[in-house]
C-alpha cells in the first residue's frame, strides 16, 4: 500500500501539532548511513508527524522505526526504509542511491542490495525540479575537477559529485530558500569532498598528490628531474591548502582545475569584485612563500 501525501493545512485548521525530535543518531552508524538519515530525520520533524503517525502511514512498529530514525543496529533493509520516504513525501530515487552507497559501506554484499530493492515495487517517477537538473547540468564538470583535485580518482570524485546533487535534491526546498542557491550547492559539495579528503598534521587539507599529475613535472625526462619537480609541486600544493578556505577553492579551480577566471564567480557563488580579490590575496600569498612560481598575473 502506498502511503498518502502529507496533507497540507487549510485555512483556519488550528496548527499542525509538531512531532517530537528523534533521539540522536547512534555513534555507529557510519557517514554515508548519515548523510541520507539525516534529511530523513529533519523531513520528520518538520512535517509535524508523530511516531504514532509514521507508524499508521508506514505500517511499521513505533520500536523498528525508532532504531531506523536512529540508525540503530542492523543497516535497515530497503522496504522499511522506503516505507518511511514515501510516508515524508521523499524524492526516491536520490534517497536509493544514497541508501545503496550506504549499504556497500555497511559491507552489505550486491546480491543482499539487489534482492531488498526488487522486493519493492516502487511509484512514480520522482519529478526532479527542472532547477535542480539544469544546475546539475552547468556544475557537474567543474564539480568533478574540483572534487578530483582533492580525491585523485575519477571514480571517487563522481561518487561525491553525485551524492552532492543527490543530497540537494533531498533538500531543494532548503536550497532555494536560501540567499544564494549557487552558494548553498557550493558549500555542500565543498563540505561532501573534503570530508573524504585526508588531512595534514596542522590541521589543513592534504592536496599533495596533485603534483603527480601536473603537466611539468610530467614532461621532466630525468627521474631525478622529474622527482625534484615533485617534491617543489607538492610544497605548493601544500601552501595552496593552507590558505583559508574561499582562497583556496578559487586557486584550485583556477590553476588546478584550469577554469576560466569569468566562470569561477557562479561556480563558488560569490560576486566577481570578490572572487577577484580572493584570487589577488591568494596568489600574493603563495608569491611570498614561493617567489619562484608563477601565480602573478
Amino acid at each position: 500500500m502506498t502511503p498518502s501525501r502529507i496533507p497540507e493545512q487549510s485555512a483556519g485548521e488550528p496548527p499542525h501539532r509538531r512531532g517530537r525530535r528523534p533521539e540522536p543518531i547512534c555513534e555507529s552508524a557510519g557517514t554515508a548511513h548519515r548523510t541520507w538519515l539525516e534529511p530523513v530525520r529533519s523531513r520528520f520533524v518538520a512535517s509535524g508527524l508523530t511516531l504514532d503517525d509514521l507508524v499508521g502511514r508506514s505500517g511499521y512498529s513505533k520500536t523498528r522505526l525508532s532504531e531506523l530514525l536512529r540508525g540503530k543496529g542492523y543497516y535497515p533493509g530497503w522496504e522499511i526504509t522506503y516505507s518511511v520516504v514515501r510516508a515524508l513525501d521523499i524524492p526516491v530515487r536520490p534517497l536509493l542511491r544514497l541508501w545503496k552507497a550506504a549499504a556497500v559501506e555497511a559491507d552489505k554484499p550486491p546480491t543482499w542490495i539487489h534482492n531488498r530493492v526488487r522486493q519493492v515495487q516502487l511509484a512514480d517517477r520522482d519529478e526532479q525540479p527542472l532547477a535542480h537538473a539544469g544546475l546539475t547540468q552547468a556544475m557537474w564538470q567543474p564539480y568533478s575537477a574540483y572534487a578530483q583535485a582533492f580525491l585523485q580518482s575519477e571514480q571517487r570524485a563522481r561518487q561525491a559529485v553525485g551524492e552532492t546533487f543527490d543530497i540537494l535534491w533531498l533538500t531543494w526546498d532548503e536550497a532555494t530558500a536560501s540567499p544564494d542557491t549557487p552558494r548553498h550547492a557550493w558549500m555542500l559539495l565543498r563540505t561532501t569532498v573534503l570530508s573524504r579528503t585526508p588531512r595534514r598534521p596542522a590541521g589543513h587539507y592534504d592536496l599533495r598528490a596533485a603534483a603527480f599529475s601536473t603537466a611539468a613535472q610530467a614532461e621532466a625526462g630525468d627521474l631525478v628531474e622529474r622527482l625534484a619537480r615533485i617534491d617543489v609541486f607538492a610544497r605548493f600544493f601544500d601552501a595552496i591548502a593552507s590558505l583559508p578556505a574561499d582562497q583556496m577553492d578559487v586557486t584550485v579551480l583556477r590553476y588546478l582545475c584550469g577554469i576560466a577566471p569569468d566562470a569561477i564567480p557562479g561556480i563558488v557563488g560569490l560576486p566577481p569584485a570578490l572572487t577577484h580579490t580572493l584570487d589577488h590575496h591568494a596568489r600574493w600569498a603563495l608569491h611570498e612563500l614561493f617567489p619562484d612560481a608563477d601565480t602573478q598575473e
